[in-house]
C-alpha cells in the first residue's frame, strides 16, 4: 500500500514552509524600511517629530551602521538568495545618505577677495563656562563679532570688565528668564569697537531672544545671535518653529547668523530655513565637525553650533576651541565680506 501524500505536514514551527518564507520576507522588508526611516527621515520630512528629529542629527554614524549591515546581509545573501533584494535596498539607503553627507567634507574654493571678519559663537552652558578661559579666547582671537549663547546680564556683568578694555561692546537680551539668576535664557552679541556705531534690535517671540546687530563698518550686513530650543521630547514643534525663523535673515539681505541652532544640516527644517545662506564649516569641508558634547571624543557628535552667511559672503577658515565648563565647543570663523 502506497503512503498517503504529505500535503498536511507542517514545519516544527507550526507553519508551512511557504508561510514561513513569506513571514521572513515581510520581516526583512520591514527591517529595511525601518533602517531607511532612521537614516533618511528628512527626505520624508518626518525628521520634525520624535524620534527622527533626534536620530537624524547622528546620521554620519547611523550610516556607518548601515554599511556594516550591508556587509553582513551581503554575506548571508550568498546562501540565502532571498536576501538579495534586502542588500539592494540597504545599499540604496547607504548611497543616498553618503551622497547627502560627503559634500560637507569637501572644501570649496577659498575667497580670493573681500574684507576679513572674524566671527565667534559659543554656548556658555547657563553661564557655567570658565570666565577667564572665555576672556582669554576673546583676547587671543579678537573676533569682530560674537554670539554668546546662554549669557544673560549675570554672566555678562562678570565678563565685561575683562573684554570691554579691549574695545568690545555687548548687547544682551533675555527671554522667559524671570528670576534674573539663570543665564540659560540669555543671548549676548559682542561687537568690536573698530566696527563703529552699533544699533540693535531684539526679537522676543521665541523662548530664547534673537539679537540683531548692525554696525557702521558692516554696512548693510546684519549680525544675528541665535539660539533655538533643543528638540527634546515635547519641544520638537517649538524647536522646528525656532529654526524656521532663520529664513527671514537668509532671504532678507546680507546677514551673518551665528549661534546654537540645536540642529545639523541633516535636518530638513534647517536646510530649508538657510536657503540663501551658506554654512561656514561646510564651505571649508568641515561640515561634520562635532561641536557638542565636549565629554565625547572630539571626532564624535553632531554639529549644532553654526555660522551661516548670505552669499557672496564666504568662509576662509573654521576652527573649534574648547572652553572649560561648557558642553559646547566654541566655533571661530574667518569670513570674507565682499567689497
Amino acid at each position: 500500500m502506497s503512503p498517503l501524500p504529505d500535503v498536511g505536514r507542517r514545519s516544527p514551527a507550526g507553519a508551512p514552509p511557504s508561510s514561513r518564507s513569506r513571514i521572513a520576507r515581510r520581516v526583512v522588508a520591514a527591517g529595511c524600511v525601518g533602517v531607511g526611516l532612521l537614516a533618511l527621515p528628512d527626505l520624508l520630512r518626518i525628521d520634525r517629530v520624535t524620534p527622527f528629529a533626534q536620530v537624524v542629527s547622528l546620521r554620519p554614524y547611523v550610516l556607518v551602521g548601515v554599511a556594516l549591515l550591508v556587509l553582513v546581509t551581503a554575506g548571508f545573501a550568498w546562501r540565502f538568495r532571498q536576501l538579495v533584494p534586502a542588500v539592494a535596498a540597504l545599499l540604496a539607503v547607504l548611497v543616498t545618505g553618503v551622497a547627502m553627507t560627503v559634500p560637507r567634507t569637501q572644501a570649496g574654493p577659498l575667497p580670493a577677495t573681500g574684507r576679513p571678519l572674524t566671527v565667534l559663537t559659543f554656548n556658555a552652558l547657563d553661564g557655567a563656562a570658565d570666565l577667564d578661559a572665555l576672556a582669554a579666547l576673546i583676547r587671543t582671537e579678537r573676533p569682530d563679532v560674537a554670539a554668546l549663547i546662554e549669557v544673560s546680564e549675570t554672566y555678562r556683568d562678570r565678563l565685561a570688565p575683562l573684554v570691554e578694555p579691549l574695545g568690545y561692546r555687548m548687547v544682551t537680551a533675555t527671554g522667559t528668564d524671570m528670576d534674573g539668576v539663570t543665564d540659560v535664557f540669555g543671548v549676548t552679541a559682542l561687537v568690536a569697537g573698530h566696527l563703529g556705531e552699533v544699533t540693535s534690535s531684539v526679537d522676543r517671540s521665541t523662548q530664547f531672544p534673537i539679537v540683531e546687530v548692525s554696525a557702521a563698518a558692516l554696512g548693510p550686513t546684519r549680525f544675528v545671535a541665535f539660539h533655538a530650543v533643543a528638540p527634546r521630547l515635547g519641544d520638537v514643534a517649538e524647536w522646528s518653529s525656532d529654526v524656521a525663523k532663520v529664513a527671514r535673515y537668509c532671504s532678507g539681505g546680507p546677514a551673518i547668523v551665528a549661534g546654537d541652532f540645536n540642529a545639523t544640516l541633516d535636518h530638513s527644517v534647517l536646510r530649508e530655513a538657510t536657503t540663501g545662506c551658506s554654512d561656514a564649516a561646510a564651505q571649508r569641508g568641515q561640515g561634520l565637525l562635532a561641536t557638542w558634547p565636549t565629554w565625547l571624543p572630539a571626532w564624535f557628535g553632531p554639529q549644532l553650533d553654526h555660522v551661516f552667511a548670505t552669499d557672496p559672503i564666504a568662509a576662509e577658515d573654521v576652527a573649534v576651541r574648547e572652553v572649560a565648563g561648557s558642553d559646547h565647543r566654541a566655533v571661530l570663523v574667518r569670513l570674507r565680506l565682499p567689497g
